[in-house]
């Protein structure tokens, strides 16, 4: 839009024929007359309009450029974000799996009573709070044929890549570019949040690879709640990963302050609330009976958000059954500790535990070995032998699919020991 301004003649005629109009200064019947502005008033007004001019003029250049400055930027915005679904197609092309992949959850954990082992990585991964589509533990990846894989992926692959580069290069009105970044954007998430499940459910190597990821990705996504749960994800799986003891604990730390920040915005998301607790009781691990005994509450508190946000969410319940069956062992020493601290100690009771490893087994039948070895080892400390025995035998049907599962497999082999005898 142009704006035309008058020259600065008009106003000095205008100015002149005005300083010759006669004003009265005294009402009656002898009218005085004055001019309305002196000559040197005249020439300061003028002097002030062809400042204000000059002003505008600057101003429309500026505004002008700063307008064409931003169209190259989101030009170069668009370029950038083509480059990397380009990149991120062309790794997930040259990722193939012809052979079963052994699936380990990063939630382990031995603590006392607040264990954070999820057991199976089975959630509800298969569609995240967001609307993406996500790989769960029992990943549908997994299941699909190679050929199937590799055609979906490609075809994908290409119709993003020809996607970005039509809206690159029809980026020509300005008011457009915010929708189209937007867009862009999401669709990058969208597919970024894909890849990270798929390799969250990896090999150490992919899980690495996974929270490499994501930390690339920070400070793009950092605002959004689906990649900072993720992220929290990647660093539990970074702690159970590494060896080192100062970096277990760098990285269980780091995830729990990405939660905190996240917990500003996203208090609702039951997500955030269900790997912060896992984070709490890996760090945890590192602390005092005090200070883990303190955790414990904690886990509980954002143990029950998340169950109260997502109530379908297996998970959720079996790590509470966890939590419920570490109390309900506690040695004296924490139980002592516990009294001392706290005026109501944590309670719970193996029956609790069983109701939450019964629920998950209602909601996600066959969750994971592990869930059903503890159903057989609350049965068995109840005193029914026979519900023991077949949970025993059940637990036997599945595959150890996680680090939890192996574990729980030895468990299970003393189990079936004693019934043989």
């Amino acid at each position: 839009m142009h704006v035309h301004f008058p020259r600065a003649p008009l106003y000095s005629s205008n100015l002149h024929a005005l300083s010759k109009m006669p004003v009265p200064v005294e009402a009656g019947d002898g009218v005085v007359y004055t001019p309305l502005l002196t000559q040197d008033e005249q020439v300061d007004v003028l002097d002030r309009l062809d400042f204000m001019l000059r002003n505008i003029a600057e101003l429309r250049k500026e505004v002008e450029e700063l307008r064409n400055s931003l169209q190259h930027l989101a030009g170069e915005i668009v370029g950038e974000v083509r480059c990397h679904l380009e990149e991120t197609q062309r790794v997930t092309r040259r990722r193939r799996f012809p052979f079963h992949r052994e699936r380990s959850d990063s939630t382990g954990s031995s603590s006392i009573y607040f264990t954070a082992n999820s057991g199976a990585a089975t959630t509800d991964d298969g569609e995240s709070e967001g609307g993406y589509t996500t790989a769960n533990a029992e990943s549908d990846y997994d299941r699909e044929s190679e050929r199937e894989s590799e055609e979906g992926e490609d075809e994908v692959s290409c119709e993003t890549v020809r996607t970005v580069r039509r809206d690159s290069l029809d980026l020509v009105n300005e008011d457009e570019t915010p929708l189209i970044l937007d867009s862009l954007l999401e669709e990058g998430l969208g597919q970024l949040l894909q890849q990270a499940d798929r390799l969250h459910n990896g090999h150490e190597q992919e899980k690495r690879e996974g929270f490499q990821l994501l930390l690339n990705n920070k400070l793009a996504y950092a605002d959004q709640r689906d990649f900072l749960w993720r992220l929290a994800r990647a660093y539990s799986d970074m702690y159970e990963i590494t060896e080192d003891t100062d970096e277990k604990k760098t990285y269980a730390s780091d995830g729990k302050e990405e939660l905190e920040i996240a917990f500003q915005k996203w208090d609702e998301s039951a997500e955030c609330h269900q790997w912060y607790a896992i984070l709490c009781g890996q760090l945890a691990e590192h602390e005092s009976i005090q200070k883990r005994i303190q955790t414990g509450y904690v886990f509980k508190e954002h143990i029950d958000k998340a169950i109260a946000l997502k109530p379908e969410d297996p998970k959720s319940y079996y790590l509470l059954g966890r939590w419920c069956y570490q109390v309900s062992h506690l040695g004296w020493l924490e139980k002592k500790t516990a009294s001392a601290l706290f005026e109501t100690p944590p309670t719970a009771t193996v029956q609790d535990a069983l109701q939450n490893f019964l629920r998950v087994e209602e909601l996600s039948p066959g969750f994971s070995k592990a869930v059903r070895v503890y159903i057989a080892k609350c049965y068995k400390d109840l005193g029914n032998n026979s519900a023991a025995l077949l949970w025993t035998n059940l637990a036997s049907e599945l595959p150890a699919n996680t680090k939890e599962d192996a574990e729980s497999e030895r468990e299970l082999e003393e189990m079936r020991s004693i019934w043989e005898e």
